[in-house]
Order: C-alpha cells, then sequence, then structure tokens
C-alpha cells in the first residue's frame, strides 16, 4: 500500500480566519503567449528562500480572484506560486453554458489542454518560480491536474493535487509507476463526481503503484472550497487546507 498517512495534527480542525472574498492581490497579472495565442496568468512570490512552488490550474469559471486568493495563501505559507490560465486572456465566462463550452473546448483536445498548462508551468519558472513544483487544480482544474500526472510530460514534478476535480481517466490513458504522488480532496455530499469515481481512481494508483493520498470529507459537496458560495463548507475547507499544507511540506 502506498498511501501517505497524515498525522493527527493535519486532521485537526484548525480555528482558521478565512478571507473575505474582496481582496487586495500579493502577487501581479502576468500576460504571456503560448503558440502565439495571449493568456494571463497570476504569479506570487514565496519569498527569498521558497520552500518549493505550486501551479494552480483554475476551475470553469477561469483564472479569477478565487485563484488568487489561494496563491496569496500558499505564498504565506513560503512557497512560489503561479495561476495559470487556459482560457486566454480576457475570456471568463459567466454563464454557465459558456463555462461548459469553455471547458468542453478543452476536453475534447486534450493535447491542447496540456499544451497550454505546460506554457503556464513554463511561464511560472520564467517569472523564477522554484523549479521543483507541486501542480494543482479546483474542479475542472483538478481534472487538467491529473491529465498532466497521466502524461508524464512535465518536469520536475513533486506531485498532484486535486481539490473536489473531475477523476476518470480517458479510454487510452493510465497512471504509471513513475506517476509522481497524488493528493485528492472530495466531498462526500459531490453528486458531480460520485464515491464510485473517488473508488475507481484509487484502484488505479493502487494498480499503478502510486503513492496517493484521498480526503473524503463529510457532508461537503462539490466546489465546496470556494468561498462565499453556495457550495462553500467551512469544515471541509479547512480540514482539507490543513490537510494539504501538510503534503506540500513533506513533498517540497
Amino acid at each position: 500500500m502506498n498511501k501517505i498517512p497524515l498525522s493527527t495534527s493535519a486532521l485537526t480542525l484548525f480555528a482558521v480566519t478565512l478571507p473575505a472574498f474582496a481582496f487586495t492581490p500579493a502577487g501581479d497579472d502576468i500576460p504571456y503567449s503560448v503558440n502565439e495565442e495571449v493568456f494571463q496568468g497570476y504569479f506570487v512570490s514565496g519569498g527569498d528562500s521558497p520552500k518549493g512552488s505550486v501551479l494552480i490550474v483554475h476551475d470553469w469559471d477561469g483564472l479569477d480572484d478565487y485563484e488568487r486568493q489561494r496563491a496569496d495563501m500558499l505564498a504565506d505559507e513560503g512557497y512560489d506560486v503561479f495561476a495559470v490560465d487556459l482560457y486566454g486572456e480576457g475570456n471568463r465566462p459567466q454563464a454557465v453554458d459558456d463555462k461548459r463550452a469553455a471547458t468542453n473546448r478543452l476536453y475534447q483536445d486534450r493535447e491542447r489542454m496540456r499544451t497550454l498548462t505546460l506554457g503556464g508551468l513554463a511561464q511560472a519558472r520564467e517569472q523564477g518560480a522554484a523549479e521543483q513544483t507541486v501542480i494543482m487544480g479546483y474542479c475542472f482544474g483538478g481534472a487538467v491536474a491529473l491529465e498532466i500526472a497521466r502524461s508524464g510530460e512535465a518536469e520536475n514534478i513533486a506531485a498532484y493535487s486535486s481539490f473536489h476535480g473531475g477523476l476518470t481517466t480517458p479510454d487510452g490513458q493510465a497512471y504509471t509507476s513513475e506517476t509522481p504522488p497524488i493528493f485528492i480532496a472530495h466531498g462526500g455530499a459531490d453528486t458531480s463526481v460520485s464515491l464510485d469515481d473517488v473508488a475507481t481512481l484509487a484502484d488505479e494508483l493502487e494498480t499503478a503503484g502510486v503513492t496517493y493520498e484521498v480526503g473524503i470529507y463529510s457532508g461537503a459537496p462539490h466546489a465546496f472550497s470556494v468561498f462565499d458560495s453556495d457550495a462553500y463548507h467551512e469544515r471541509a475547507d479547512q480540514r482539507s487546507w490543513a490537510a494539504f499544507n501538510e503534503w506540500l511540506d513533506e513533498m517540497l
């Protein structure tokens, strides 16, 4: 079994002061290009001696203040953080149909999905982000992180993580024993990604010999970590964030 147990401290519910949704970013919006298309990411430094770097992949809203907040929180813990943009500068869909169309475009063209994610990773390193990286994502972004994990195309990746993300492996893809460790945070009441999907993924990772950890948070719906949303579940957010930070400490 290649699961890494969490310490008791990581499972303690901390009294966390949640950031308000409106905030002043500590980092900078960064325009960059991938194959002559223009994108806008967000970079924040973890200080003079960062522990490593984290690449954040956004949910289906596109890169917005939610990912910027999470980036700033990770920078406060000593990590360089780059939030990648997979939609293109100025493309931040508002209507559900537009969000679905934006994600479907990438689900149906996974080569593009990987190219844009790796382009963001290259830009992070151009900004001076520490080379050793954890790639993580929220919802749609979690599915993207696992896509990159299966591909093996990214270099100097310490681990991957998905928060309430899609977990299904497409036909023709598979994890290998060379896949870096994976952390999954999942809501027990998620009706978009089932517990059967979680079990299937765990079986795939176990069979492949991949080090992994799955946190399932009772009562938490899909998108449970999104501040100020109807889905926000404080207990699940606090516990999963504590577990993820311990995971980062171990991986980087």
